[in-house]
């Protein structure tokens, strides 16, 4: 009895200090995948609600919760015939939220996995990440 008290007395903890955490983010962007949008918030106050594309069928956007890893202003894809992916918050190995040429496929699944916003959008995301920190910053992506 006396483990399973430590137990959930530790597992509400971790809980409490991931609020805390996620709280002190200056910049958070939660991307649902079912939704097929992006909120936006800093400090904890929503300013931002575009619509995105994630991955299209046979293809994947990771679930989780990361920092961003690196910046590239004018970023063009390694693995897709140097297509261009501007204003690029890359958040876990190769997947970034970036800018797209295709806005008329934004609010439905289209991506080979990154997250596409429309450039202005991207700019926006990729200007407040640059002057807040990437530490201070947190990419959600949910279901």
């Amino acid at each position: 009895m006396r483990d399973r008290i430590a137990a959930a007395f530790a597992a509400f903890l971790i809980v409490c200090l991931s609020a805390v955490q996620a709280h002190a983010d200056r910049v958070v962007a939660r991307v649902s995948i079912d939704a097929q949008v992006m909120h936006v918030y800093h400090h904890g106050q929503l300013l931002y609600e575009w619509p995105v594309s994630t991955a299209r069928a046979g293809k994947i956007t990771p679930t989780g919760s990361w920092r961003p890893q690196f910046l590239s202003r004018n970023h063009r894809s390694s693995r897709y015939d140097s297509a261009p992916m501007p204003y690029s918050v890359f958040y876990s190995g190769h997947y970034a939220i970036h800018g797209t040429d295709q806005v008329n496929r934004l609010g439905r699944p289209a991506s080979a996995g990154c997250v596409r916003l429309h450039p202005d959008n991207a700019r926006v995301f990729f200007d407040m990440v640059r002057k807040e920190g990437m530490d201070q910053t947190r990419v959600i992506v949910v279901r």
